[in-house]
């Protein structure tokens, strides 16, 4: 399948490594033009410098995804580069077993997970509405449809990013505009590589294909919901575990 996104750009929030690295460079081999978004500035132009070294097209902006002035932020990236593609990506873990749950963990977990999709989606949505033509995708979790125990901060922001996902899909589809959200799975980041052997081989042994996932699994997904082969697919929940939650 050959994906041309030319002329296109995106926006990927948490681009400065791992998962969110691995969307940038995919959606900008395909010819997208990216503006890689995260909090540390430093990372996230390392990023995008390497996607223009190796002859794609990408530009860095530091953006606090949790900060009171997030809205005027985006705004004044569409302002020199309207979005056709949002990824929202960027999100924290803070686990522990529930009945020690601090309720900062709590909170804090949700407001970064889900607070910004509506706050940055809702100015990405302007333009999308104009153009007629848009592609909001959602970076879920697997352990929003399974669970996880102490995770239940975690799980729940993501579960509700689902139920963002099908409403705002029912919304605005007659705009042509897609949404949907990609649950991955367990994959291999540097919080896996933090596991001993004994606890990934236990880990691996759950997982129906035998193996992590790798970032570019959940990019390739990425990249084809961004696509015109995905124009008629919304508001659906593309589950990349590897098999671990069918």
């Amino acid at each position: 399948m050959n994906i041309d996104l030319t002329g296109r750009t995106a926006l990927v929030t948490g681009a400065s490594r791992g998962i969110g690295e691995a969307i940038a460079r995919r959606l900008a081999g395909t010819g997208a033009l990216v503006i890689c978004a995260a909090r540390n500035l430093e990372n996230v132009e390392r990023v995008a410098a390497e996607i223009v070294s190796s002859g794609g097209n990408a530009s860095a902006v530091q953006l606090d995804i949790t900060s009171d002035d997030v809205r005027d932020r985006i705004k004044a990236v569409i302002e020199r580069q309207p979005i056709d593609i949002l990824v929202n990506n960027a999100g924290i873990t803070d686990d522990d077993l529930f009945l020690r749950m601090k309720p900062e963990a709590w909170t804090n977990v949700l407001r970064t997970n889900l607070d910004p999709a509506f706050h940055i989606t809702q100015e990405v949505l302007k333009k999308m509405f104009r153009a007629r033509w848009g592609r909001v995708i959602n970076i879920s979790s697997i352990v929003a449809l399974s669970g996880n125990p102490g995770q239940v901060n975690y799980a729940a922001s993501k579960a509700a990013l689902i139920g963002f996902t099908k409403s705002l899909a029912l919304e605005i589809g007659s705009r042509n505009v897609t949404v949907n959200a990609v649950a991955p799975g367990f994959i291999r980041t540097a919080m896996t590589d933090a596991l001993t052997d004994e606890a990934r081989t236990a880990l691996v042994e759950r997982i129906a294909l035998r193996r992590l996932g790798t970032p570019d699994d959940v990019a390739y997904a990425v990249t084809f919901l961004a696509s015109e082969q995905a124009a008629y697919i919304t508001g659906t929940v593309m589950n990349v575990s590897g098999g671990l939650y069918t």
